[in-house]
């Protein structure tokens, strides 16, 4: 069985800003509180994410400034505004133009001569098959594009040919194999753009000024566009959180410089502060302290008060309760199902839950609960009423379950009205 082998077509990019071969810096600065240093934080593990699915270990010099000028760019408002087509475009020209490095469609015993690929993707654009139709270029540059991955390709890279995007359609020769790979690439990524990019141009505007951003993007100096793209979202969205706060929390102020310094570090992989796990883990930690903190701690606050009242007792787990009225009947076990009426509130007195409102008691098994409520019913017989005082590690935990916040600790009136049926029996 042949290994299957994917057809590359030019990736399509936003626009890129220039870059410099200077080694890539920033501000030497100081974490001195804790929005220094969540800013920072954020900034590390976004820089190892894109290290890692972006850059994917080249993270040159070039490469990172070119992220690191798009990132100012975008957070000062400064980025060209061009239209689809135009971006496009121009980002089709920086890739042929690094194919004179990399080789055509990244191969590298394939030599680029622009002259004969862009009058193929022009040829394309206007839908000319009067040289060669779609399917066939397709199935010509496919077949060769799998023999080469194949290793069976006889070609050897020689000197790229250099030249510009024409605006014309025009019949040319193409006198070897690498004028015809060249000429069907362009052909196929014409006929593509053609359909999906251009399918709206009725007057001919969309490919004059596609082609015009084509011989822009052979001028620039960007070497990835793609990462150029990312750095001009990140500051544009930055820039925004200045207003709402870093995730949209005011008492969080949007840090631009200690961000773009954690990135820096993130990307280049820089642990003099923290590595990308110790800076997800401070993310974390810290914005579940700002949005529960005080809510776990009211909760601490009202457990360790409440258990000190006359009546109340707490089991070993940590479970608070208080007997109401003690029934005589006999208590329940884990495999029972029970009947009950509750009363659910939290520690501020918000009812949340309350099958007493409803006017309609409930039954359930034992083991279809939350801990504090399995281990709180097998103390009562049945005829009870008991108040349970559920810690959230008892209760729902961290999770959200709809009014319930994470961490919350739960206050329960529960009459035990009946045992329905054991639960092992009635299965066997």
């Amino acid at each position: 069985m042949q290994k299957k082998i994917t057809l590359p077509i030019i990736a399509l990019c936003t626009l890129a800003m220039v870059a410099y071969a200077k080694k890539p810096q920033t501000e030497v600065l100081t974490l001195n509180n804790l929005n220094d240093s969540i800013n920072y934080a954020l900034g590390v593990l976004n820089g190892d994410q894109i290290q890692m699915y972006y850059l994917k270990g080249e993270a040159t010099p070039i490469v990172i400034n070119e992220f690191i000028d798009a990132l100012q760019n975008g957070y000062d408002g400064t980025i060209e505004q061009l239209s689809n087509s135009a971006k496009i475009g121009k980002n089709i020209g920086i890739s042929i133009k690094n194919a004179k490095e990399k080789g055509l469609a990244d191969n590298p015993a394939w030599t680029i001569n622009q002259k004969i690929f862009f009058q193929g993707l022009v040829n394309g654009l206007y839908q000319d098959s009067s040289m060669m139709n779609k399917a066939d270029a397709l199935n010509y540059f496919q077949t060769e594009y799998q023999v080469s991955a194949l290793s069976n390709d006889s070609l050897v890279k020689g000197k790229p040919i250099l030249g510009t995007c024409p605006n014309k359609v025009k019949q040319i020769k193409l006198t070897s194999k690498n004028d015809s790979l060249n000429y069907t690439f362009g052909l196929i990524n014409g006929f593509e753009l053609a359909q999906h990019v251009l399918s709206e141009d009725a007057d001919g505007k969309l490919k004059t000024e596609f082609i015009k951003y084509v011989n822009a993007g052979l001028k620039s100096q960007i070497t990835n566009p793609s990462i150029v793209e990312i750095g001009q979202e990140i500051g544009q969205e930055l820039k925004k959180q200045e207003q709402t706060g870093l995730f949209g929390m005011p008492d969080l102020i949007t840090d631009f410089a200690r961000i773009k310094q954690g990135l820096l570090h993130g990307i280049t992989g820089n642990k003099e502060i923290w590595d990308s796990q110790a800076a997800g883990e401070y993310v974390q930690n810290t914005m579940t302290d700002i949005k529960y903190g005080k809510l776990k701690r009211d909760a601490e606050q009202f457990l360790a008060e409440n258990q000190s009242r006359e009546g109340v007792i707490t089991t070993e787990s940590g479970l608070q309760y208080e007997v109401i009225t003690l029934g005589t009947g006999i208590k329940p076990t884990i495999h029972d199902e029970v009947k009950v009426h509750y009363h659910g509130t939290m520690i501020d007195g918000t009812v949340f839950d309350s099958s007493v409102e409803r006017g309609e008691p409930i039954t359930f098994a034992l083991t279809q609960v939350i801990p504090g409520w399995t281990e709180g019913l097998q103390l009562m017989p049945i005829g009870s009423k008991f108040i349970f005082y559920i810690p959230y590690n008892l209760g729902y935990g961290e999770q959200q379950v709809g009014p319930i916040a994470p961490y919350s600790t739960l206050i329960f009136e529960v009459e035990l009205l009946n045992i329905e049926v054991e639960v092992l029996d009635y299965i066997e």
